[in-house]
This record gives structure tokens, C-alpha cells and sequence, in this order.
């Protein structure tokens, strides 16, 4: 029997994902993705689906128009817009897309990067989608993403700053760790948990490759680096080493 092609709308994705929900995996998800007033996922909406069963439903889906992308990312269910992603994702790294095809999902990424709006989200699609378009064009939208224009005040968009770092792990895969270090020192005194968490784990994902570059940019600014920052940038050294980066925050009063 040939099987019927699912309908490819947003609504039919939404559907789709409501049937695999549970209220216990949605509370779950609420409590974990910080959704009370005044954390950084408050308003989130969870329907309780877990992240294969959304890949499950991307690939039935992978197809949508971006049209119906976009109203994926624009619901509040938490679900629909990562597996708008994961769609998203999935049509960006076909065997089939053009050059011209990426250049359009790529900007339809950066149009909709308000909706990119919890770590997962940016995580799951930042190098894939961005990182990876930028790998032999102009860094500059990282920048833009990190940092202000001339003048005006640091970005306060947690979010942007997130997809700004995360992006430069499509980079250092390719052994190109530049952009990834400079925009480690534009968000070395971010406020944010997540900045510091974001920028120690592409610092380490340096080192992983070329400890020695990570050392030198550690052995710069070590001693001024958030206390989490610091302690995912050296997760993977040996414990003498460890150990001897965090005595330089201590001095620095970052014990």
C-alpha cells in the first residue's frame, strides 16, 4: 500500500506533535527550561514531546513551505518552533539544496531569530544553519549578533549573543578557531549564566583540537573570566591544570 504523504501545513505539524504530548513530560520541560516570571524562558509553552519524537516528526515534515516555518516559529509551543528548526535544519543540509536555496534559509533564519528564543533552539540550529552559510562568506553577522553597532549600547538580546558564539562551532570543526576566540572576548563579561555556560563550551571545543590555542587565550584572560565560563573552558584538562587556572581566579576574586 503507498503511503499517503502528510499534509504540509503548520497546523498539520502542530497536530502532529500535540498527539505525542504528555502533561508529565510538559511539566518536566516547564520546570527545566526555566518558564516562572522573570527566568529567561518565561512564557514558553511545553506540550511534552521529546526531542527524537520532534526529529521524528521533521523528517514527515521535512518538506514545509517556508511559510508554514514561519508560523511554526511563531506559536508559543515550544515544540513547534524547535522543530520548525529541526525542519529548517533538515532542508538547509539536503544533498539537493543549491547555493541559492542555502543563501535563503540562511536569511530566513536571521529574519526569524527572535523566535531562536531558548538555548536548545539555538543550539540545535545555529552552526548547522548559520555557522555553516558562514563558512566561506563574512563573519560580520556574528559580530552584529554580539556586539552593537558603532555607538550604541551592548546587545542585550541574551538570545542573539547565544547564536553569535554557537555559530563559531561550525567553524572550529574545520579547524578554524579566529572568529570563535574574538567573539569569546567581546561576551568575556556578559552577565548572563547561559553567555558564560556558551562561551567556556566553545572554548573548550578549541582546545579539544588545539589545546595550546585555548592556553594562550586562558593564560590572557583567565584570571577575569566568569567562575562558569572558566570551569567549561578547562573542563577536559588534567587536574594539575585545572587546577592551576582556577587559582587564577581566585586571585582575581572569581573563587
Amino acid at each position: 500500500m503507498t503511503r499517503t504523504p502528510p499534509v504540509e501545513t503548520a497546523r498539520a505539524v502542530a497536530t502532529a506533535l500535540a498527539k505525542l504530548g504528555t502533561s508529565k513530560k510538559a511539566r518536566a520541560s516547564q520546570w527545566f527550561f526555566k518558564t516562572a516570571p522573570g527566568q529567561y524562558g518565561h512564557g514558553d509553552v511545553f506540550v511534552g514531546v521529546t526531542v527524537p519524537e520532534q526529529r521524528k516528526v521533521a523528517r514527515e515534515f521535512e518538506a514545509l513551505p517556508l511559510v508554514e516555518v514561519a508560523k511554526l516559529l511563531a506559536s508559543r509551543v515550544h515544540e513547534e518552533r524547535l522543530t520548525a528548526l529541526l525542519i529548517l535544519t533538515r532542508q538547509f543540509e539536503a544533498s539537493s539544496a543549491s547555493r541559492r536555496e542555502r543563501d535563503t534559509l540562511a536569511r530566513f533564519y536571521l529574519v526569524h531569530k527572535a523566535r531562536i528564543n531558548n538555548w536548545d533552539l539555538v543550539d540545535v540550529s545555529a552552526p548547522r544553519i548559520l555557522g555553516t552559510w558562514l563558512l566561506d562568506r563574512s563573519r560580520a553577522p556574528l559580530y552584529r549578533l554580539a556586539r552593537p553597532a558603532a555607538g550604541g549600547a551592548r546587545s542585550k538580546r541574551l538570545w542573539d549573543k547565544r547564536i553569535a558564539i554557537i555559530s563559531t562551532l561550525a567553524f572550529i570543526t574545520k579547524g578554524d578557531f579566529a572568529d570563535t576566540l574574538k567573539i569569546s572576548e567581546l561576551l568575556l563579561h556578559d552577565e548572563h549564566d547561559l553567555i558564560h555556560k556558551a562561551v567556556g563550551w566553545m572554548l573548550r571545543e578549541v582546545g579539544k583540537r588545539s589545546q595550546p590555542t585555548e592556553e594562550r587565550f586562558l593564560k590572557k584572560h583567565a584570571a577575569r573570566m566568569p567562575r562558569t565560563m572558566l570551569r567549561y573552558a578547562i573542563e577536559r584538562f588534567p587536574e594539575p591544570l585545572r587546577r592551576s587556572y582556577l587559582a587564577m581566579g581566585k586571585k582575581a576574586g572569581r573563587g
